[in-house]
């Protein structure tokens, strides 16, 4: 469908030119009618642009800044959640490309509340992947991770990959594993800092993962993969009184969850729901300071008139992270 241009902001909103913006996971889920949306809708939630002009009472932004933005667009913020600061769980919230129109677009509109600077030195491809990190830094924030924790990582994708330096960058000893379809993301998981890799079809990773650890087991374990052989792996690779953090979604298929393994081992099993204001300061602090690599997960690249290419090749699992630009 056509839209038209949003012309002109609102009281608190920024109109952006969008300059970069990524494919994620809930936009197939979408597409494939299996997370619930708002049609017709503009999708996108992960971008970086240009601020064109500012609405009134704006006074954080500028136009000519750079930034990007949060995937909640609107708050109602009255609710509990809202008022402590989780309202990522406001259940009155509208997200952008989810009830509201997203990125996948020349111009977008984004709540200065919710908008934040891309750092100096950070392309717009790689804040394009902000938001996701955001995410990630989420889980690690929830999770709670500590220097001498040995943190497994089922599944080297998009987040798995990110996961692996935020964990990095909280000093724990990092294990990424994979299957030979993730052997170049595994490479990639290398290069980015863990500290080992094991392929799961050419080596028995609970036994390796018991031998890293004096025979425990990791502290924390991410579920990154998104597959009910990751799930039934990642209770395995836990230690007892470990951690075990679900980051994947499935697009409302169901899992099978172990629960007399979760009982007997007494694991603490953890969900991660989008991102909050504490996750995003992270996410800018880390990649001010180098500490976050974002532009090599940035692997495939489109014009926004190639989306349904795009797509096709996320879906695929084709590289790592796509990204889209919108064309004059």
């Amino acid at each position: 469908m056509d839209f038209p241009d949003p012309h002109k902001p609102g009281k608190g909103e920024l109109l952006v030119e969008v300059k970069a913006t990524g494919v994620c996971g809930t936009d197939l889920h979408i597409l494939e009618d299996t997370f619930h949306n708002f049609p017709p809708v503009v999708l996108g939630h992960e971008f970086a642009g240009v601020v064109l002009e500012v609405g009134e009472g704006v006074t954080m932004f500028k136009p000519g800044d750079r930034v990007t933005t949060e995937a909640p667009a609107r708050l109602c913020n009255k609710c509990m959640y809202c008022r402590t600061g989780n309202y990522n769980h406001c259940s009155n919230r509208s997200g952008m490309g989810w009830g509201e129109n997203g990125t996948f677009a020349k111009y977008t509109i984004i709540e200065e509340s919710m908008a934040h600077m891309v750092p100096d030195g950070i392309s717009f491809k790689a804040g394009a992947l902000m938001e996701p990190m955001a995410c990630v830094a989420h889980a690690i924030e929830i999770t709670g991770i500590k220097a001498d924790d040995t943190v497994a990582i089922s599944g080297p994708g998009p987040n798995g990959l990110l996961m692996t330096q935020l964990a990095k960058a909280e000093g724990a000893t990092v294990i990424v594993t994979g299957t030979n379809m993730d052997a170049e993301r595994l490479d990639m998981a290398k290069k980015l800092g863990a500290d080992y890799t094991i392929n799961v079809q050419e080596e028995d990773a609970v036994a390796k993962i018991r031998e890293l650890t004096g025979g425990y087991g990791a502290d924390v374990v991410f579920e990154c993969a998104g597959a009910q052989s990751s799930i039934d792996a990642c209770f395995d690779y836990v230690r007892r009184m470990g951690k075990y953090t679900q980051m994947a979604m499935f697009g409302g298929r169901k899992m099978a969850i172990d629960m007399d393994k979760m009982v007997v081992k007494e694991i603490r099993m953890i969900g991660v729901q989008s991102q909050r204001w504490t996750s995003w300061d992270k996410t800018v602090k880390l990649l001010a300071v180098g500490k976050v690599q974002l532009e090599p997960l940035a692997t495939h690249e489109f014009g926004l008139s190639e989306w349904e290419k795009a797509f096709e090749t996320f879906e695929k699992k084709e590289g790592i992270k796509v990204v889209m630009y919108p064309e004059d």
